[in-house]
């Protein structure tokens, strides 16, 4: 069962709302999983640092559902504006804020730890220590992100997409999947939104 209670407690998630049928846009600062299309896991991340390469926060992929470590709230790109309840459009970037440890999504030019011919995603810094390395592109169809479609992430800075490599780490993470960046468009770069509370899109007067 998905922990809305755990999500609940949360002071700053006092806003935010469940998703009505129509409400079908991704806006900003709502709080997801996303899910990879190909392999059905969910972008995670958790305090276990890389062994190599950068040595920062580890981002990995589970299958399981119900891993509070899987929470990504939305947040607008470094020295971008995006308000509360915001409809996110395609082409926008954005940073990917870890819920639980309170990181970004963060991509840079070390080498991924399993498969070496791909790029190296970690999860880094805080709301006050964040730079354009946790900055990335939404790459869909159409003007707006929809909640029901495929997307990509293109990471601003090297150009690489969001994927997973196909292979899974041992121990202490066993199991789990390895999260890359890729300098093409592959089967793996694919995502979708899955579980969430969202902060609803306020219409406003013309």
């Amino acid at each position: 069962m998905f922990k809305w209670a755990i999500l609940l407690s949360l002071p700053f998630l006092s806003s935010l709302s469940f998703a009505s049928a129509d409400e079908d846009f991704v806006t900003c600062f709502s709080v997801l999983k996303f899910i990879n299309v190909n392999d059905g896991s969910r972008l995670h991340s958790h305090d276990v640092k890389y062994g190599s390469g950068s040595g920062q926060q580890s981002v990995t992929a589970v299958k399981n559902s119900d891993d509070i470590n899987s929470h990504w709230q939305i947040f607008p790109a470094l020295n971008a504006e995006c308000g509360r309840g915001d409809v996110i459009k395609c082409g926008d970037k954005i940073r990917l804020k870890h819920l639980t440890t309170g990181t970004f999504l963060h991509s840079h030019h070390f080498t991924a730890p399993l498969s070496k011919q791909h790029q190296e995603v970690s999860a880094f810094g805080s709301e006050a220590e964040s730079d354009t390395g946790d900055d990335w592109t939404v790459i869909c169809n159409g003007d707006e992100w929809l909640e029901s479609e495929q997307f990509k992430l293109r990471h601003v800075v090297t150009g690489s997409y969001l994927s997973l490599s196909g292979q899974q780490f041992g121990r202490p993470i066993h199991g789990q999947r390895e999260v890359v960046g890729t300098d093409s468009i592959t089967g793996g770069s694919a995502w979708k939104v899955a579980e969430g509370i969202y902060i609803k899109h306020q219409q406003k007067d013309l």
